[in-house]
């Protein structure tokens, strides 16, 4: 019995010791791991210099309490101001781009020399300028990197694989030329403002102020605006979208089920972004989903799932009264929008018919005239003549 208890005491004696080594060890080493921290961020932070700084300014220096919330609310008011003014910046280059194109008739033959931004100020054996090259005044700007630029122009970049004469791009680059006012004017107003650019679906990228382009050591400058992520997301930007289904009585049979089919198709276009509600339309107007009547609803996949269920519900009769119709999907988009609500971006209306009767051009001058723009887009799908078709 007692040689049985000293053995239980050797072992416990044992433990004890191994357990102090080991909690040795362990404080050693976070003693030299917490050292070395230390060292690396007195090293890189720069805190005693910091510190130093504190201490030759300390006698001017003075604690002042201030209002946290105040203090908060000022510097929201303040991005506020900021992403206005860019905001502002950024309409006026849309609606200046919109009327551009509005006005200029597209020509196959046109000629027009514009300021390439690879080929500017570069010169021929002979010491000429080469085509859509020319002479380009260029000055270092510390506003942006201390970049030799030009304040008074903007320059045209076309993708190495593309033909800088090409009509398509000739064209777009001659209307866009009426952005170069907007862009010196923007500059004037919010001098924060750092590059400003123009992406064209031909290809062509437009940007300001102007700046010398240099290729790879290849020859080759491989950036397409179409391709970059800013482009992608404007191009597939958030969206309201009222869409419109007739259903009067010449969409019975297969032209209705194919008005069913088109209305999933755009359903599955829709992301978690954008905003929707369908309106079935005849001689009244029916909400697909009665308990949804005038706003919008997330487009998310429960949501489309549950219009799709109700989409086999709609049957066809009556007259078709389209003015109606479309009132009501401007008045949604309109209210939806001044209440901050839904996508805050683009807005569309999308009519689903087998064809309209008039133009309806009253409706329009009273909802999307300019002055009052309500919806940016409008697609039409018209479903005529199914059956010789799917002969």
């Amino acid at each position: 019995m007692c040689v049985c208890v000293c053995v239980c005491v050797c072992v416990c004696v044992c433990c004890v010791c191994l357990c102090c080594r080991w909690s040795v060890n362990f404080k050693l080493w976070a003693s030299a791991f917490g050292g070395e921290i230390k060292s690396i961020s007195t090293k890189y932070s720069g805190s005693q210099l910091l510190q130093k700084k504190y201490k030759d300014q300390e006698k001017s220096v003075r604690l002042e309490e201030v209002d946290g919330a105040k203090l908060v609310k000022t510097v929201a008011e303040n991005m506020e101001e900021i992403f206005r003014r860019k905001a502002e910046a950024t309409r006026r280059l849309v609606e200046a781009a919109e009327e551009a194109h509005l006005q200029h008739e597209e020509n196959p033959d046109l000629q027009y020399e514009y300021f390439n931004a690879v080929l500017i100020n570069e010169v021929d054996e002979d010491g000429n300028s080469v085509e859509l090259g020319g002479e380009f005044i260029l000055e270092p700007n510390d506003h942006f990197n201390n970049l030799s630029v030009n304040l008074s122009l903007s320059v045209v970049q076309v993708p190495t694989n593309m033909y800088n004469k090409d009509p398509d791009i000739v064209n777009g680059v001659y209307w866009s030329e009426a952005l170069n006012k907007v862009f010196v004017d923007n500059f004037e107003r919010d001098p924060s403002l750092i590059w400003q650019y123009f992406g064209s679906a031909k290809g062509f990228f437009r940007q300001y102020p102007g700046v010398k382009w240099h290729p790879d050591e290849h020859g080759v400058i491989s950036f397409d605006c179409r391709n970059r992520k800013w482009y992608i997301q404007a191009a597939t930007s958030p969206k309201d979208v009222v869409i419109l289904v007739d259903v009067s009585g010449s969409m019975k049979g297969l032209r209705l089920t194919i008005a069913r089919q088109t209305v999933s198709s755009i359903l599955d276009t829709l992301g978690d972004d954008d905003f929707f509600n369908i309106i079935a339309y005849n001689q009244e107007i029916h909400y697909v989903e009665p308990c949804l009547n005038g706003t919008l609803v997330q487009a998310d996949r429960t949501n489309k799932d549950h219009f799709r269920e109700h989409l086999d519900k709609l049957f066809a009769k009556g007259i078709g009264l389209l003015g109606e119709a479309l009132a009501e999907a401007f008045t949604i988009l309109n209210e939806f929008n001044q209440a901050g609500r839904g996508s805050v971006c683009s807005r569309a209306i999308m009519l689903v018919t087998d064809g309209a009767t008039k133009m309806y051009d009253d409706v329009f001058a009273k909802y999307n005239w300019p002055e009052r723009k309500v919806g940016n887009s409008f697609t039409f799908k018209h479903i005529q003549n199914c059956q010789k078709h799917l002969k």
